[in-house]
């Protein structure tokens, strides 16, 4: 296993200097899931949450989120990002398993450092931005299983999570 990059010698932390690495197309993608009530599921489908289009404001803020990561995490580097995209898939209740929506967020950007807090970090805020706007109704949603999905480019080439 490497070891951590954000500490020096002595043991204090610092921001990675990656200027002498070469700008390379890099791609994060991310994902996590927010469960709720199948009521829950149903009223952000009709689009009749009382503070509006779920799915739609949730979108912006993680493009938002993605593109302040380094704003939020201190040693990031701040990114000229060529891509964000956020997708979402529901998933209605059975026996086995709650009503959910999945997120997926994709960040690309051609630079010498990569994508994936900004593709982690525009999952999160996206599910927290569907908890805030669906509280009201459902204060027992949870999000569960963000993590990493993929990432591609720079010298350590790709990672897909198996997982």
């Amino acid at each position: 296993m490497n070891a951590l990059t954000h500490f020096d010698a002595q043991g204090q932390a610092h921001m990675v200097d990656v200027a002498g690495k070469a700008a390379t197309h890099r791609i994060g993608i991310a994902g996590g899931r927010i469960e709720m009530l199948p009521s829950t599921l149903a009223i952000i489908e009709a689009g009749t949450a009382k503070k509006g289009d779920v799915l739609g404001i949730a979108r912006i803020a993680g493009i938002m989120a993605a593109k302040k990561t380094s704003e939020l995490i201190p040693l990031c580097h701040p990114l000229a990002l060529t891509r964000v995209a956020i997708d979402f898939e529901t998933d209605q209740a059975d026996e086995t398993r709650a009503s959910s929506i999945f997120c997926t967020a994709t960040v690309e950007t051609v630079g010498a450092t990569g994508v994936e807090m900004e593709a982690l970090t525009a999952v999160q805020v996206a599910l927290l931005t569907i908890y805030d706007m669906c509280k009201a109704v459902d204060r027992g949603m949870v999000m569960t299983g963000i993590k990493l999905l993929e990432k591609h480019g720079g010298k350590s080439g790709s990672f897909v999570n198996g997982t």
